[in-house]
């Protein structure tokens, strides 16, 4: 099977979905790039992993890493293989003495999975053709431009974002979403300290 290997430009805010990101992924060596809709907890922490912060305490895929290495599991890679009414299908590929063991996931969590292992990321070419958009300028790359294109997306952007779900949460009743929300925002600020 044909596939393509990607690279992460970046994440933005999601101009088609409240309250969503746009994680923004690029075929290396080409124009193609592949914007994936995301919920805030995956863009958190995928911001939080690519800007190398370390919360004071692990967050889901941080201990999804140190579980792996106490028992000498290694993430090989990620490949998105499938897309089907706008969902991404990725799939993991570990090894652990020796074997491979195939697991499907979030394409979200593959991500932020990818850059705690420091693993390649795939797709297929049939993913990159149904869900590529090629970009038609072309852009030096030390151009200025090419820095803004996508905004990433800030800390405060992030804990901005989150306050106002939480008051969304608390005006819908929904106290065990808010609960949630609470406690992402209690380890984002914490990482500060």
């Amino acid at each position: 099977m044909d596939r393509v290997s990607l690279s992460i430009l970046g994440l933005s805010t999601s101009q088609s979905q409240m309250g969503a990101y746009a994680l923004i992924l690029q075929e290396e060596g080409g124009r193609a790039r592949i914007p994936i809709v995301i919920g805030a907890t995956e863009a958190q922490s995928i911001a939080i992993a690519l800007e190398g912060l370390k919360p004071p305490r692990p967050l889901t895929h941080d201990l999804f890493l140190d579980l792996s290495n106490a028992y000498g599991i290694a993430l090989l890679e990620v490949e998105i293989n499938k897309i089907e009414e706008g969902v991404f299908y990725s799939q993991l590929t570990f090894k652990n003495n020796g074997n491979k063991v195939f697991i499907d996931a979030r394409t979200s969590d593959a991500v932020a999975l990818a850059i705690r292992f420091n693993a390649p990321i795939y797709a297929t070419k049939a993913v990159l053709d149904k869900a590529g958009i090629v970009m038609d300028i072309e852009l030096p790359e030390d151009s200025s431009q090419t820095k803004e294109l996508p905004k990433k997306i800030s800390k405060k952007t992030l804990i901005s974002n989150l306050e106002k779900e939480l008051k969304t949460a608390i005006e819908q009743e929904n106290y065990e979403e808010a609960s949630r929300i609470q406690k992402e925002l209690a380890e984002l600020k914490a990482s500060d300290e």
